[in-house]
């Protein structure tokens, strides 16, 4: 006979169960929150609004800026509710769609980061035809399709998960939904998410990633042969920020593939007090 349960709620075990942290970490993140909408927020309206700034480098940004409003407001509202709340109890329907938007939004990222670079690269070492390959039509081709993608992507790698019988394993040491720790909940690995999800590392992590790579072996090569120092140092500043941007993501991503799923600090408490109360059953 199989150990499996039909599951209808997760429970979430973000922090320690410790309550005196609580209000500073709620702050925090609220603060947090606020912070990026707003500096997010003002790059849009400053985009839109400025003639200007109403080219293909900057379309992709205030598309990122949209990602990162996307990322947070996924999350961290969530959070800030199961803080003030006390309630960690997410349905399933809850969960499932908050992990679609997050998958969405993740690969919208990925894709934008190698088609920023691949801006750069358009840029800096084939300047006179520029305009042509990056025509405001072809950029917004290009946006439509980062989305498309992304969505189709989110749509095959639920359902993958979806497809996966559930245990009665349900507590996600995590603050949100996300496909590692919602794997963990799982009795069996199906075929279809195995597929689906070294599709999804090939297709949305390594291909991008090593084009970005070529892209800016291929710029700093071209960059190497100016003559000179003015020059130079005006293409390398065109590239700085995305490249500490392209760090940043790869390496946090690296670092979270790489770290195991552990109960938070205090969480043992918090899960004896799940098993404990009613939770246990309305989690069912």
């Amino acid at each position: 006979m199989k150990n499996e349960t039909s599951i209808t709620n997760f429970y979430l075990l973000p922090f320690s169960g410790e309550t005196r942290s609580k209000p500073f970490i709620t702050a925090f993140f609220f603060l947090i929150y606020v912070v990026g909408v707003l500096i997010n927020s003002s790059i849009i309206t400053v985009i839109c609004l400025e003639v200007q700034l109403h080219k293909p480098m900057y379309l992709f940004i205030c598309n990122l800026s949209i990602v990162d409003i996307l990322f947070t407001s996924v999350t961290v509202p969530k959070l800030l509710h199961m803080l003030l709340s006390g309630n960690h109890i997410v349905s399933s329907a809850q969960c499932y769609t908050q992990l679609s938007f997050f998958v969405t939004v993740g690969a919208a990222e990925e894709i934008l980061l190698f088609i920023m670079a691949y801006d750069r690269y358009v840029a800096i070492c084939d300047p006179l035809h520029y305009h042509r390959i990056l025509s405001y039509r072809n950029c917004s081709l290009i946006t439509i399709g980062i989305w498309a993608v992304a969505f189709l992507n989110s749509v095959i790698f639920v359902t993958s998960i979806l497809n996966m019988s559930s245990c009665h394993f349900h507590i996600i040491h995590q603050f949100y939904c996300d496909p590692k720790s919602l794997t963990k909940t799982t009795c069996t690995t199906s075929q279809l998410f195995i597929v689906v999800n070294f599709i999804e590392i090939l297709m949305l992590a390594f291909i991008p990633l090593m084009c970005t790579f070529i892209s800016y072996f291929q710029i700093f090569s071209v960059i190497s042969k100016m003559k000179t120092r003015e020059s130079r140092k005006k293409s390398f500043s065109t590239c700085s920020s995305h490249i500490t941007i392209i760090t940043i993501y790869y390496g946090a991503a690296v670092i979270g593939k790489g770290l195991p799923v552990t109960p938070a600090i205090g969480a043992n408490t918090d899960r004896g007090r799940y098993h404990s109360g009613g939770c246990r059953q309305s989690c069912r």
